[in-house]
């Protein structure tokens, strides 16, 4: 659930774009609610702000240069690389548990990796 004060904020700062009624009240489109889910989406991994502005712009902008595709691409990658060198340190660290500590993250980890691979069907559609 979104607070309608980050709401007003995300429209205030260019992530949402909302239409006015006669009575000056704001109207957001699906496209807006979309967008929405998706800032979400991106706030859970902790992109900042200003790098999920630039997500919006190219998941609407058809016609992008390739220095901008390569640019995201190589931002990426760059943090896929992190991700694999976290989880290496994360499971070097999980030799030291015990057994139900174990068990408990495995356990953790099957729901991640069904959100993920819900994610990337969401994608491949």
């Amino acid at each position: 659930m979104v607070s309608k004060r980050t709401i007003d904020y995300y429209t205030s700062i260019g992530l949402l774009k909302a239409d006015r009624s006669k009575s000056n009240y704001r109207i957001y489109s699906d496209e807006s609610l979309d967008d929405l889910k998706f800032i979400e989406e991106c706030k859970n991994l902790h992109f900042p702000l200003d790098e999920i502005k630039r997500k919006l712009e190219m998941r609407k902008t058809k016609d992008l240069r390739a220095s901008e595709v390569e640019k995201h691409v190589s931002s990426l990658t760059q943090q896929m690389k992190q991700l694999q060198s976290d989880l290496a340190d994360l499971f070097a660290i999980m030799e030291n548990l015990d057994e139900q500590q174990k068990e408990k993250l495995i356990n953790n980890f099957g729901l991640l990796r069904s959100e993920i691979q819900k994610s990337l069907v969401k994608v491949s559609t």
